[in-house]
């Protein structure tokens, strides 16, 4: 199992998203997700996300916080435990370009319509509401397709 991090970062009601087109062999690939990415030997959840988007956007946050836990679950490849966190603020200057694909700010309402993971609308909507306790989500997938949605032992 890998461990990562996933940031969706707010300004003016928007999230800033990342459209993952530049990579061939991808498992986001021209999927938008949030920034992110893999744990680095010893480092907690707290330093890889400041990490990931410090390189991945060129910003530093300056208030953040862990919302959840999302265990990926796809049945043909490696699972993944994702440390899921938002962050209101920021420091610096966006960069103009990711090696990972492109940047935007997307409105929050529009994040639907986008090619996103069948589970993400879960999760992201989670996150919209600021009262939303801490918690945990199993997003099970067969061949790209999810299976089944567990939030906090129960199943959806």
């Amino acid at each position: 199992m890998i461990h990562t991090t996933l940031c969706y970062i707010e300004k003016d009601g928007c999230y800033l998203m990342l459209h993952r087109i530049k990579k061939k062999k991808d498992i986001n690939r021209d999927k938008w997700i949030g920034i992110g990415g893999k744990l680095e030997g010893t480092e907690t959840p707290e330093e890889c996300i400041i990490r990931e988007v410090r390189e991945e956007t060129g910003l530093t946050l300056t208030d953040y916080r862990c919302r959840g836990i999302v265990h990926f679950c796809p049945k043909r490849e490696m699972e993944e435990m994702i440390y899921l966190y938002t962050a209101a603020g920021f420091e610096g200057q966006l960069n103009e370009s990711c090696a990972e694909g492109v940047l935007e700010w997307i409105p929050k309402d529009m994040l639907f319509d986008l090619p996103l993971w069948e589970g993400d609308p879960v999760f992201l909507r989670l996150i919209q509401n600021q009262n939303q306790p801490f918690f945990y989500l199993v997003l099970d997938y067969e061949n790209d397709k999810l299976t089944q949605v567990i939030l906090d032992g129960k199943e959806m």
